[in-house]
C-alpha cells in the first residue's frame, strides 16, 4: 500500500469510526466439548493413560472440579505433567478447552453448564513482554514476510480482514510462523493483545492539558486504581448504517456498550486488558466479554446489549489488566431512551 493510499484509508477510517473487529465465531465454527473430547483428549482420558484422569472416573474428577473451571482452563493451556499444552492441539481455541474440560467432568458425576463465551487465563502475560520475548524475532525485522512491528503500512491491510481473522492465523499458524507463534501456552486473549501492541507500537498519544477551569463529574467516567475507565452507548440502528459493520443485531432495543481505558498517570490507552461488562435491569442481567475494537488509532472494547425496558439500567465493567492481581470495577447507571 502506497503512502496516498494509506493516508486515504486512515482519513476514511477517522471520519466513519471504522471497527476493525469481528466476532470470531463467524469465521470459525466452535467444536462442542465432546467434539473436542472425541478428537483430542480421549487418546489419554479414555482409559487413563499417562496418569490422565479417566472420563467416568469420579472419584479421580472430583478432586480436579474441586479447583474450578478457571484452574483446569490454566493447566491445560499451559499443560501439566504429562499432558502438553493445550492438550497437544495449539489449535484449540481456550472456549473449546473449556467445553472439553466441561465435557469429561459432566461424564464423571458432574454437572457444570457448558460455557457459551471463554474466560481468560487468571494471570495475563503483558502484551509487551509477549512481543519482546518471542514475536520480536521474527516481526522486528520482517523475517520471512513477518510485518514489522509497528509498520502501519503493512498492518493496516491485514486489520482490514478484521482482528479475530488475525488471531485465528496467529492460532493456527500461517505461513513461515507456527500455531500461536511457537509458544503453545499463549492464550487467544494474550496472543490478541501482542497483535494489538505490534499494530499500535510507535503510535504517540500526547497527554492531556491540565484543565484550566473546574470541569463538571463526567456520569460516563470513572477512576479506579489508576485506570481512567469511559462508558460510551449507541444504538444498533446508528451501527447499522456504516456498510463496515458486521453483526450487528437487528430489532429495537439493541445498543452498543462501549468501553475506553486510559493509564491515568500517562493517558495513553490500555491496549491489552480482558474487559467484561454486565448490564442489568432489576428482573436480568446478561454479561458479556468486549471484543476488542481498533478505530481512530485507539483501541477500545465493545460488545451489544438488549435494553427494552423503561427501567435504568445498571452497567457494571470489569477490567483485568495483565499482570494485575486484582481486577478493576466500575459502575455506571444508564436509561435507555
Amino acid at each position: 500500500m502506497n503512502s496516498s493510499r494509506l493516508l486515504k484509508w486512515a482519513a476514511l477510517a477517522a471520519s466513519a469510526g471504522a471497527m476493525l473487529s469481528f466476532s470470531a465465531s463467524a469465521q470459525h465454527r466452535e467444536q462442542t466439548g465432546k467434539e473436542v473430547v472425541v478428537a483430542v483428549c480421549a487418546s489419554c482420558h479414555a482409559k487413563g493413560d499417562n496418569g490422565a484422569p479417566r472420563i467416568g472416573d469420579e472419584q479421580a474428577w472430583a478432586k480436579r472440579s474441586s479447583q474450578g473451571l478457571t484452574a483446569l482452563t490454566a493447566h491445560a493451556l499451559q499443560g501439566i505433567r504429562k499432558m502438553p499444552a493445550h492438550g497437544g492441539n495449539a489449535g484449540l481455541s481456550d472456549i473449546e478447552i473449556q467445553r472439553a474440560i466441561t465435557y469429561m467432568v459432566n461424564q464423571s458425576g458432574g454437572h457444570w453448564v457448558e460455557p457459551l463465551a471463554g474466560s481468560a487465563q487468571g494471570t495475563v502475560r503483558s502484551s509487551e513482554q509477549i512481543v519482546q520475548s518471542q514475536c520480536a524475532k521474527c516481526h522486528k525485522e520482517g523475517l520471512d514476510g513477518a510485518p514489522r512491528i509497528g509498520d502501519r503500512a503493512a498492518w493496516i491491510p491485514r486489520m482490514q480482514k478484521g482482528l479475530d481473522t488475525l488471531v485465528r492465523a496467529a492460532v493456527h499458524g500461517h505461513g513461515p510462523m507456527p500455531a500461536r507463534g511457537g509458544v503453545a501456552d499463549l492464550s487467544d486473549l494474550e496472543i490478541q493483545g501482542a497483535i494489538v501492541y505490534m499494530f499500535n507500537y510507535g503510535v504517540v498519544t500526547l497527554p492531556s492539558p491540565p484543565p484550566q477551569a473546574p470541569v463538571a463529574v463526567s456520569p460516563y467516567r470513572r477512576v479506579v486504581d489508576g485506570t481512567d475507565i469511559y462508558l460510551g452507548i449507541v444504538g444498533s440502528e446508528a451501527m447499522s448504517a456504516d456498510p463496515r459493520q458486521r453483526n450487528v443485531p437487528g430489532g429495537k432495543g439493541y445498543y452498543h456498550v462501549n468501553i475506553s481505558l486510559f493509564d491515568s498517570a500517562t493517558r495513553l490507552a490500555i491496549t491489552d486488558a480482558q474487559v467484561k461488562v454486565t448490564v442489568a435491569d432489576p428482573l436480568s442481567a446478561d454479561t458479556k466479554t468486549l471484543d476488542v475494537i481498533s478505530a481512530n488509532d485507539t483501541v477500545s472494547y465493545g460488545g451489544y446489549f438488549r435494553m427494552s425496558g423503561p427501567n435504568p439500567y445498571r452497567i457494571t465493567a470489569q477490567v483485568q489488566r495483565p499482570g494485575a492481581a486484582t481486577v478493576i470495577k466500575a459502575e455506571f447507571e444508564y436509561k435507555a431512551r
